[in-house]
């Protein structure tokens, strides 16, 4: 009887840790995650993806010396794509358009050398 009361309290302080994660939403619509001190915000847009760098006040911040790349899944597709600054965001320009449901991981490097990785859902 301890056994089974014992599986069972560990199951059940199992699941929250193994429920989804939700993001938050963005200014512009896009899912945050917080990456290396900054809150980033993803944007897909054809083949086009845009990570806005914000503060934790959700001000924008300079991508200026900030460095990275992102991973694109989708079933066995693989791209690896360096990100670009442009104002307070960088962009990657994948080889086709970026379908719906694609994993997308990022690696980041901020200015001050914090770095820092986080995954999205197109």
């Amino acid at each position: 009887m301890k056994k089974i009361l014992l599986v069972a309290s560990a199951l059940l302080l199992a699941t929250p840790a193994m429920a989804q994660h939700a993001h938050e939403k963005g200014p512009n619509g896009g899912q945050m995650e917080d990456v290396a001190g900054v809150e980033v915000e993803m944007i897909a847009s054809g083949k086009t993806l845009t990570f806005n760098v914000f503060d934790e006040s959700k001000k924008p911040v300079s991508a200026s010396g900030f460095s990275g790349s992102v991973m694109l899944t989708s079933g066995s597709d693989r791209e690896t794509i360096p990100l670009v600054a442009s104002g307070n965001a960088l962009k990657a320009e994948a080889k086709g358009e970026i379908a719906k449901g694609a994993s997308v991981a990022v690696t980041l490097k901020t200015a001050a050398g914090k770095s820092g990785q986080a995954k999205f859902k197109n």
